[in-house]
């Protein structure tokens, strides 16, 4: 590949690796190189960035043939990048991605699309331009097999029509610095890509519930939340968000049909039955339980990797299925923005707030993407 423009026919023949420019290597972005380097077929990563160099010539210096290049535009813009993953801050992403489009380069970026819903529609606007699906956006759980398989139960009408959902969504600790908008925004937002995912329709409103804050929390943090959505239809979502458990990671989700219900996330492993003396000497009632995932890392680590696998599958075969992506896209991203601005007014005000969203047939070019068919797909 050459030039790297929109005007370049197609990337390399997919015979050939892709070679994935990764953009911001701190946790995110260091686990998707180790990813891609280990467990993904058909890609190498040929370069990194991050604004501190020193670490991405550390991560570079592991992987043979790797390069560094410290302007993230310029790293974007070089013949021997075939495809980006953005793991860069959200301030960052506008003018990233708008570079991506430019070159005609497949991306996969990491939440959020943009930081604002003006940007995020502007992105969506500027990709339909082109005629191509190429942004890819990170919603991991879509990749998940648990919440795949209940997509089935629901697509297949197994449990008759669903009315409702619960949802938790529990982090043990938040890093410093961390705000009750963020707890809309950087946790909330995977429950809206998921309600969205599972009934295939937009959330029109949002309530966010004030209960008391936990007493651990750092100082002024609102948490726990509770959100409520409706839905298109007139379903019903609520979401208890705790982001300073102290104990672990735990995301849990339980639809409610006419005809019954599934449950998905008690992630528990082995189950086990025990009395509250064993090993102790001390006799007592009986108890029962697992071990808690540690953190989003282990829950989702499989999803991770199928997610990043389908996007390189699909990236290598654009020029051939029309899409470069396979899974959620820039509408998604922009969605989930204009659900979480509403959020964030909720949260303000105790009010429930209508979602504002423009109409997507109004956009032409932003239709949801066929499902490419290729190895893995």
């Amino acid at each position: 590949m050459s030039g790297s423009s929109v005007n370049s026919p197609s990337l390399r023949s997919h015979q050939h690796d892709l070679r994935i420019a990764v953009l911001g290597v701190g946790m995110m972005g260091a686990d998707h190189v180790a990813r891609i380097t280990e467990r993904i077929k058909g890609a190498t990563v040929a370069v990194v960035n991050d604004y501190f160099i020193e670490k991405a010539e550390q991560i570079a210096t592991g992987i043979p043939g790797c390069r560094v290049i410290s302007d993230p535009l310029d790293a974007i813009a070089d013949p021997g990048v075939d495809a980006v993953v953005l793991a860069t801050p959200g301030p960052t992403h506008e003018k990233q991605l708008l570079a991506c489009l430019e070159h005609g380069k497949p991306v996969m970026c990491e939440k959020p699309l943009t930081t604002d819903v003006a940007t995020s529609l502007e992105i969506v606007k500027r990709e339909a331009e082109l005629g191509k699906k190429l942004i890819q956006v990170g919603f991991m759980r879509r990749f998940d097999h648990e919440y795949e398989q209940l997509k089935t139960l629901i697509d297949e009408n197994v449990f008759g029509q669903v009315l409702l959902a619960h949802c938790v969504h529990r982090n043990p600790v938040v890093p410093p610095g961390f705000d009750s908008s963020m707890i809309v925004k950087d946790s909330l937002v995977h429950e809206v890509d998921v309600t969205r995912f599972l009934f295939d329709e937009e959330i029109t409103s949002v309530h966010i519930l004030r209960p008391a804050a936990n007493p651990g929390a750092p100082e002024g943090l609102q948490d726990p939340q509770i959100a409520i959505f409706s839905t298109e239809s007139g379903r019903h979502v609520d979401v208890e968000v705790f982001v300073t458990t102290g104990i672990a990671y735990e995301v849990r989700t339980e639809i409610v049909a006419e005809k019954g219900s599934a449950f998905i996330g008690l992630d528990v492993g082995l189950v086990r039955k025990y009395g509250t003396g064993a090993g102790s000497g001390r006799s007592g009632a009986g108890a029962w339980g697992g071990e808690i995932t540690p953190s989003f890392k282990e829950r989702f680590g499989q999803a991770y990797d199928v997610e990043i696998q389908r996007w390189v599958n699909a990236a290598r075969t654009g020029a051939e299925t029309g899409t470069y992506i396979d899974g959620p896209g820039a509408w998604d991203g922009y969605a989930a923005a204009a659900v979480c601005a509403a959020g964030v007014q909720s949260l303000e005000t105790g009010e429930r707030v209508a979602v504002d969203m423009v109409d997507r047939s109004s956009i032409p070019g932003a239709e949801p993407a066929e499902r490419p068919i290729g190895p893995g797909a």
